[in-house]
């Protein structure tokens, strides 16, 4: 089972709370964004591209605690930027797991041996590293554009689980991504004895340099899902709901819940979602009462959101069909139960596909604003960015 039963018990109380109570705009995970510096310089990141003065700024633990109890989500991820870099970083996870918070704290793993040597966190149930992994060696290696950075992050996991921390691998799939190379990834990634993994194809930033990578249709996220997730191995274990995988498979139809999981960053509450930008508010009070959410969701029109399918916008709504009712509680039992997902068809498409070349290591060169990568460039950006944060 990827997700311990306290914390299970905990988010099925708070869910259904809320329901008893009409509550139909809640919020289920908190996106806290303590800082955007990183110290790697990713093609899909949205947040590395703000100028030198928003790179400099950090969110107080002030601030944290003040948006976690005034939004009152049970779990909070901490994404970035990259969040070990923050100053205050022991404050902020001590701090949240004074309040019971379930805390997914979303690193490249860059700097996690380093501070887990130096004893700035202590295991925990409330505390999970999150590790963005994007694949096997080579792919993850050029997917954050710099080589060197898979076997480092895989030291921080083994280190972080023999000292008794949780720790999921969090993996974002993009255009030409090879399904052998994903399932032969889950398997390295479960021998690390990790708890869970999580999935989810890559939508576009408005900010991300290389927008050419991104998943541009659903029938094609569905056909890669369908061929990755189907005929599974017994030992893969998902930290994520079991419902919004199938939705991945092309097996449910689900409508966006943008307000499931609330992002707050330096600039206030983010509307609508963490991928879009319509403006910000103050409260959070004010970002559920002004937002028009009939704008935003596929059955909106917006075209920004058409082919989208995250975790941020689905992960909430299957968990809310988890608890709609009888049948939603025995669409998730059926399942967790009946995992494999024996499927020929998908199971012959990934042997048609492990006969083509797959993913931008092999179909054509990663690309910036039209130009051509540089390694030597992206490293002395990072370079600069980490003086700057250093100032």
């Amino acid at each position: 089972m990827g997700v311990p039963i306290s914390q299970m018990w905990t988010v099925a109380r708070y869910v259904v709370g809320q329901k008893l109570r009409g509550n139909k705009h809640y919020p289920l995970v908190l996106m806290l964004e303590p800082l955007f510096r990183c110290n790697l310089s990713c093609a899909g990141c949205g947040k590395i591209q703000y100028p030198a003065h928003i790179l400099k700024r950090n969110v107080s633990p002030e601030d944290c605690f003040k948006a976690v109890e005034e939004c009152g989500a049970p779990m909070v991820s901490i994404p970035g930027g990259e969040p070990l870099l923050h100053p205050d970083i022991k404050e902020i996870v001590e701090g949240l797991i004074a309040r019971k918070k379930y805390i997914y704290l979303c690193t490249n793993a860059l700097l996690l041996k380093k501070k887990l040597e130096e004893g700035l966190f202590k295991p925990t149930k409330y505390l999970t590293f999150s590790v963005h992994m994007d694949g096997q060696e080579h792919h993850h290696d050029f997917a954050v554009c710099r080589e060197g950075t898979y076997k480092t992050a895989i030291e921080g996991i083994k280190l972080a689980v023999d000292m008794g921390f949780r720790v999921t691998t969090n993996t974002t799939l993009f255009e030409g991504a090879d399904p052998n190379a994903v399932r032969g990834f889950f398997d390295e990634m479960m021998k690390l004895g990790v708890e869970g993994m999580m999935v989810s194809p890559g939508y576009a930033y408005p900010k991300a340099p290389d927008q050419a990578a991104f998943l541009q249709e659903r029938k094609q996220t569905n056909e890669l899902f369908e061929m990755i997730l189907s005929n599974r191995r017994k030992g893969w274990v998902f930290n994520q709901s079991p419902l919004f995988l199938e939705f991945l498979m092309g097996q449910r139809e689900y409508e966006c819940t943008p307000w499931g999981m609330p992002t707050y960053n330096m600039f206030g509450w983010q509307k609508p979602c963490y991928l879009l930008q319509d403006g910000y508010a103050d409260t959070y009070k004010e970002l559920i009462e002004t937002t028009n959410w009939d704008n935003y969701g596929r059955a909106s029109g917006n075209p920004d959101c058409a082919q989208c399918m995250v975790h941020s916008g689905y992960e909430a709504t299957a968990v809310n069909h988890t608890f709609s009712g009888f049948n939603g509680i025995w669409a998730n039992v059926k399942a967790m139960l009946f995992s494999r997902y024996a499927n020929p068809k998908a199971k012959k498409k990934l042997v048609e596909a492990a006969r083509k070349p797959h993913g931008p290591l092999v179909s054509h060169g990663l690309t910036i604003e039209g130009k051509p990568f540089d390694p030597e460039q992206n490293a002395a950006e990072v370079t600069e960015r980490e003086a700057v944060g250093a100032a």
